[in-house]
């Protein structure tokens, strides 16, 4: 039996008097990766952070058998510092780390103009941009110190070489095995405090001496800067540094988060870089349990596909919430559905979790039907048998014979009364439909067979290279044509050209006079965020109030919710609103840009069905998988060269792409990088570490990196032989 990581018991939380949910308990396990699913609404984000221990609950108990510093956690929202640059987010998953880098890079300034006169201007330095150009520089500081002291502390030289050769090669720990005098550390020590002391004066606070890296101090000690620098240079080697620095590198590359982009405020980086930039953040602290709040926002299909290798790959425990089915389906273990009145558990994926849900439901009403069935054969017995009472005592008179007979009605009357008591007691609920958004799209009449034509369409935004060359593509009555790629590539510019909010530099767009343009990006960004609801409906032609009223009520809006101003509405009832002006539009054509995004599945499926219904045509762009494979038939696809577009469903595309067939393949082959990259990274500490002088130690370590060549020779030749058979 697997260990728990957490047990949740009998939970409960109100909001302003609304009760969220209660009767909330489950039991996750060591290496289980588990969905959890709910409505928009329904406390998903709430749960997460309560068992963070971020809110608190009204009710129950959390057990957590894992301390939380094993836990990691994903915000929709990241938390960050606006000035923080994307690689300084993503190293300060590990503080101890990030404190020690950003103190070397301080001391190095300083410690760049050792002789400099006091009160002469500091020193300038460039930034580094990674851990290459600073590993070397660092080292090559280091041994100039090294030399530049030689003669001046020849006793410290001799206290610290085995030192230096027990850290490097055996990492024992500082604490574990002094080998610094008492008097030396007591040196680094007050070096240490005049060069806080300096930054607090020079930058205003110690925060800002940790995480802004590259201040000079004006009134540090060269001497003692360059001592504490060998102090700190020596704990950050012997923490496994530089080796860290290579892995955030390496993972931010898979994450395709270009070097261009490390030096950019994370704060300026678009919704997809920064869920990338939060999962190198996580990946790299490698916690045992992960908490991941909708990780897949924003994602191209290439990440997303990562991601799912990784999340089925990672070696802790996962809990997630997500809206994208595929997703789910490809990942999870369970799914642990989440309502108001508490929480189930269904097995497998999301498909599983819709085969059980419809399973219980049938079996639900069949219970109920034949529990009425069986009540109402028990009244009417009830009522005959009283009835029959009734008619034997009037007709029997003083005869004790009839009345005798009589009795007996009424004790099958008792009885069967009974039986109505105990099937009372035990009643099945009536089954009964959460409330669904009740969603139709209509069009106008459109005689033309073709809506829209590009024709030789060149386009580039700014100085930037063209994103279309030449490109040409008609949209005819009927088409559901979906446009595809990885983010970057021009999805959105391409329904901006085709609605005419952007004009190509070469070429044309051409729409026919019939052509009536629904646009859901425009809708959504039209919304006035003073107005109601209410009013926003109110101002289009011919509309009364009590039509309004029940349109929203069909779009999931209560009756106070009518009045809400749509400022303070949630992106997902943003994006209600927006589908009910393209409701009323009546357009023959609608361009949808990411029309669910921030719906919950239930929703997205009623979306879905109602645009499989449109009779119009569509141009969709999504990352939802699902959307995609039940609506569109036909497919642009950029980012690969020169746009293509596809004359088929999502699924023959990937075949033709031999996705699913490879998929295995892929997976291993993932595998195999990953523990190159292990073994490389070694393999290059140990050759850039020098030669130790002990000639055994130098035995050992040249058998160890003969040892990672022949592993990683061994890994080469299992990845040709994959390609091969593939």
């Amino acid at each position: 039996m697997r260990m728990l990581i957490a047990k949740v018991i009998d939970l409960a939380k109100e909001i302003n008097g609304r009760t969220l949910f209660r009767n909330v308990s489950f039991d996750i396990a060591e290496g289980e990766r588990i969905a959890l699913y709910g409505r928009n609404g329904t406390g998903k984000t709430t749960l997460l952070r309560g068992l963070l221990g971020h809110v608190a609950f009204d009710r129950g108990r959390v057990e957590r058998r894992l301390p939380l510093e094993s836990w990691g956690w994903m915000a929709q929202q990241a938390d960050a510092d606006r000035s923080m640059t994307t690689l300084d987010y993503v190293l300060s998953a590990k503080p101890e780390l990030y404190a020690l880098k950003k103190r070397m890079e301080a001391l190095q300034q300083i410690m760049a103009s050792p002789q400099r006169e006091a009160g002469s201007p500091p020193p300038q330095t460039a930034e580094t941009g990674g851990h290459r150009g600073t590993q070397a520089g660092e080292r090559r500081a280091a041994e100039t110190v090294r030399q530049r002291h030689a003669d001046a502390e020849q006793q410290y030289d001799k206290e610290e070489k085995p030192y230096l050769a027990e850290a490097e090669h055996h990492r024992v720990a500082e604490a574990e095995k002094p080998c610094i005098s008492e008097a030396d550390r007591q040196r680094f020590a007050e070096a240490e405090k005049r060069l806080l002391a300096a930054a607090k004066q020079q930058r205003g606070t110690e925060a800002e001496m940790e995480y802004g890296a590259a201040t000079p101090f004006p009134d540090a000690d060269p001497e003692y800067a360059l001592e504490a620098y060998m102090h700190v240079y020596e704990r950050y080697m012997q923490m496994n540094g530089y080796e860290w620095e290579a892995e955030t590198e390496q993972c931010l590359q898979r994450l395709k988060l270009a070097p261009q982009l490390w030096n950019v405020p994370f704060a300026r980086l678009s919704g997809g870089q920064k869920t990338r930039a939060q999962l190198a953040r996580l990946a790299l602290g490698a916690p045992k349990f992960l908490l991941l709040d909708e990780p897949t926002n924003h994602l191209d299909r290439e990440t997303l596909e990562w991601l799912e290798r990784w999340v089925q790959h990672y070696r802790g425990t996962v809990l997630y919430v997500s809206h994208d089915r595929a997703f789910i389906d490809r990942t999870a273990d369970a799914v642990l559905e989440l309502t108001a009145d508490g929480c189930r558990r269904y097995t497998g994926g999301y498909t599983d979790y819709r085969k059980q849900k419809d399973t219980e439901r049938r079996t639900h009403e069949a219970l109920y039907r034949k529990q009425e069935q069986e009540r109402e054969k028990l009244l009417e017995s009830i009522l005959r048998y009283q009835e029959w009472f009734h008619r034997a005592h009037r007709a029997a008179g003083q005869n004790d014979y009839y009345r005798s007979k009589a009795k007996k009605n009424i004790s099958r009357y008792h009885a069967k009364s009974t039986a109505l008591e105990r099937l009372e007691k035990n009643r099945v609920p009536k089954p009964k439909d959460e409330p669904r958004l009740n969603m139709s799209l209509d069009s106008a009449e459109a005689g033309a067979s073709t809506l829209l034509r590009l024709e030789n369409v060149d386009f580039a935004h700014g100085g930037s290279p063209l994103l279309f060359r030449g490109f040409s593509l008609s949209v005819r009555r009927g088409d559901r044509l979906a446009v595809i790629g990885p983010n970057g590539a021009g999805k959105s510019t391409l329904l901006k050209l085709m609605v005419g909010e952007l004009h190509p530099l070469r070429g044309a767009v051409r729409r026919n006079p019939q052509t009536s343009i629904g646009y859901f990006a425009q809708e959504l960004e039209s919304l006035r965020p003073e107005e109601t609801i209410l009013d926003s409906l109110l101002r289009l032609p011919d509309m009364t109030e009590s039509h309004a009223r029940t349109i929203l009520g069909s779009f999931l809006f209560r009756r106070d919710e009518a009045f809400k101003a749509i400022g303070d509405l949630s992106m997902g009832e943003k994006c209600r609103v927006a589908f009910l002006r393209l409701y009323f539009g009546r357009a023959n054509l609608l361009v949808l840009d990411e029309p669910t995004n921030y719906l919950d599945i239930d929703t997205r499926e009623v979306v879905e069905d109602a645009l499989r219904e449109y009779p119009g045509a569509l141009v969709l762009v999504t990352h939802d998988r699902y959307l995609v494979r039940n609506i569109a038939d036909r497919l642009v696809v950029l980012g690969e060269g020169e746009p293509v577009v596809f004359p088929g469903t999502y699924d023959e595309y990937a075949e033709s792409r031999g996705q699913w067939g490879v998929r295995s393949a892929q997976d291993g082959d993932m595998r195999r990088e990953e523990e190159r990259q292990r073994l490389e990274l070694r393999l290059a500490q140990l050759i850039g570490a020098g030669v130790p002088e002990l000639p055994e130690e130098q035995e050992r370590i040249m058998e160890e990196i003969r040892r990672l060549r022949a592993e990683i020779a061994a890994l080469d030749s299992g990845a040709g032989h994959s390609r091969r058979k593939r």
